[in-house]
This record gives C-alpha cells, sequence and structure tokens, in this order.
C-alpha cells in the first residue's frame, strides 16, 4: 500500500495479523507496515503488543516463512503450534523440481505457474 513516510510516498508492505476466534469469528488484530528489520525482534514486538492487548493465547499460528517469526510467536505464546501457510508451503515445494516439469507438479499440486 502507499504510505506517506518522512514528506514520500512509498509502497510498502503492511504485515497483518487476524485472529480467528473458537466459535469462528475473525477479527484484524493490528496490521504493521514493512520494517527495515522485520526479523525476530521486530516479531517479537508485534507478539508482545499483541498480548499486552488482550491476547490470551494463540493455538495455531499461519506464517508465510518470515525469518524469526515462529521463534517470536513461541517466545511469547509457548503453546502455539506453528504452521506455514499452505500456498507458501506449496510455492516452496516447487523450489525442488526442475523447471522444465513445475507447469505439471503444480497442476497435480492443485496451482498454476505463471
Amino acid at each position: 500500500m502507499k504510505i506517506r513516510d518522512e514528506g514520500i510516498v512509498r509502497n510498502k508492505a503492511v504485515h497483518i495479523v487476524l485472529g480467528v476466534c473458537a466459535d469462528g469469528t475473525k477479527e484484524i488484530l493490528g496490521l504493521w507496515p514493512e520494517q527495515k528489520n522485520e526479523g525476530a525482534r521486530f516479531w517479537l514486538r508485534v507478539m508482545n503488543e499483541l498480548k499486552n492487548r488482550g491476547v490470551k493465547d494463540v493455538l495455531v499460528a499461519v506464517v508465510d516463512g518470515l525469518k524469526g517469526s515462529p521463534e517470536a510467536i513461541l517466545a511469547v505464546f509457548p503453546e502455539a503450534a506453528i504452521q506455514t501457510c499452505i500456498v507458501h508451503l506449496l510455492r516452496h515445494s516447487l523450489d525442488f523440481v526442475s523447471y522444465k516439469d513445475r507447469k505439471t507438479v503444480a497442476g497435480a499440486l492443485g496451482f498454476s505457474v505463471r
């Protein structure tokens, strides 16, 4: 999204934390614009902020493989199960397939390659 930063409009990624309650209701718990260092410190700050704002427990955290996020989640919510997002998992699996076979394998996995 476009964000004004120090008087300049820049395109930045925004990280979204979406919570799903036991009854199935969904809530956006927060939005964090892209940081220069999105490592474990950034995610630890996000997790602590969520806990301080009232998140009591995380049963399953679905992450996209950003460095430091699983460790930060487990540091604040040690009972959480960490799962890689299925889309990211499938995309990453194609890293191990030769280029000429990617379309065939992707089709067998149920998604398309551009």
